[in-house]
C-alpha cells in the first residue's frame, strides 16, 4: 500500500468515526429454541435487557486499511444484558481501525435456556463465513472476541462446534477477563443465569470450557486484570493451562489493577499498553 494514502486512510478514520453500515437480524425464521422473554427489550445507557431477538451489527474498515481478517463481538453483562458500549461499539470501532471488520453480537439472554447464547453466536458466525466474500474477509481468517460473560460464550464458541453445516470454528479467539468455569470460581449470576439454579454435574462439566479444550481449540489471547474480584482471573489461567497442555498457541496478558469490566474504555490505567500489545497480536495472528 502506498504510504501517503494508508496516512491518509489513517486520517480519515481518526476525524471521521466509524459508524455500523448495516444491522440484521440473526434469524430469518424462529430460532433453534426461544428464551421465553416476553418483557420488551430494554436499552438505557447502552445497557440492553430483555433481548428476545438476535441481531448482528456490522462494521467494515476502510478499504484501504483493510487486512480481511473478521471478529465477532460478544459483550458481556452475566447472561442478564449486554454492555453494548464499551464491550461492542467501541470495540468495532477500534478494529476497524486495525483494518479488521467487527461484527457486534446482540445475542439473546438465556433466561435458564443454556443453548440459546450458542445458537446465536453459531449463527453469527455461520453468517460472516458464508459471506465472507460481500464482507470481503478471508474465510480463514474470522475470529471471535467476548468479555466477561460474553468471555464464557465466545470460549463457549472455540471449544463447541455445530455438528454440521458451515463451520462454527473461530481461527482465533480474544477473551477479556472472560467466565470460563462453572465450578467454585465462576461468576454466580452468569452460572445461574445460564444454567439455572441447579445444573446437572453434565452441563457443569460440558459448560467449564477450561474442560473442552482441546487440539482443535483455536490460538488465544486473555486480557485482564490481577485484582479482578467479579470473574477471578482463576478462570483465565485455566483456560491458558489446558490451551498450553494442547499445544494451542496462547497469549496472556495480567494487568496489576484495573479490576472488572474496562473493555475498550480510554480510563482503564493500562488501555494504551493493552491496545498496543492487543494490536500486535492481531498483526501476527
Amino acid at each position: 500500500m502506498n504510504t501517503k494514502l494508508h496516512l491518509l486512510s489513517i486520517l480519515f478514520v481518526c476525524i471521521f468515526p466509524i459508524e455500523a453500515q448495516q444491522v440484521i437480524k440473526l434469524w430469518e425464521s424462529n430460532p433453534p429454541v426461544s428464551n421465553n422473554i416476553t418483557a420488551p427489550e430494554n436499552n438505557k445507557d447502552h445497557w440492553i435487557t430483555n433481548v428476545s431477538e438476535a441481531e448482528l451489527t456490522i462494521y467494515l474498515p476502510p478499504k484501504e486499511l483493510n487486512t480481511q481478517k473478521a471478529v465477532v463481538v460478544c459483550p458481556g453483562g452475566g447472561y442478564a444484558g449486554l454492555a453494548s458500549m464499551h464491550e461492542g461499539v467501541q470495540v468495532a470501532e477500534w478494529l476497524n481501525k486495525q483494518g479488521i471488520a467487527a461484527f457486534v453480537l446482540k445475542y439473546r439472554m438465556p433466561n435458564k435456556h443454556k443453548s440459546v447464547p450458542l445458537d446465536d453466536a453459531w449463527q453469527a458466525m455461520r453468517h460472516v463465513r458464508e459471506r465472507a466474500t460481500e464482507y470481503n474477509v478471508r474465510p480463514d481468517k474470522i475470529g471471535i472476541a467476548g468479555f466477561s460473560a460474553g468471555g464464557h460464550l465466545a470460549s463457549t464458541v472455540s471449544t463447541h462446534f455445530a455438528p454440521t453445516g458451515t463451520s462454527t470454528r473461530p481461527d482465533f479467539s480474544i477473551l477479556f477477563y472472560p467466565v470460563i468455569t462453572m465450578d467454585i470460581a465462576t461468576h454466580g449470576g452468569s452460572k445461574t443465569n445460564l444454567l439455572g439454579d441447579n445444573p446437572s454435574i453434565s452441563d457443569l462439566h460440558l459448560f467449564s470450557n477450561e474442560k473442552q479444550v482441546n487440539n482443535t481449540t483455536p490460538p488465544t489471547i486473555l486480557l485482564l486484570s490481577d485484582d479482578d474480584k467479579v470473574v477471578l482471573p482463576e478462570n483465565s489461567t485455566r483456560y491458558y493451562d489446558a490451551l498450553k497442555k494442547n499445544d494451542i498457541k496462547a497469549t496472556m496478558y495480567i494487568f496489576p489493577e484495573g479490576g472488572h469490566g474496562w473493555g475498550l474504555r480510554s480510563d482503564f490505567r493500562f488501555h494504551k499498553e493493552m491496545t498496543t500489545l492487543l494490536a500486535s497480536w492481531l498483526k501476527d495472528i
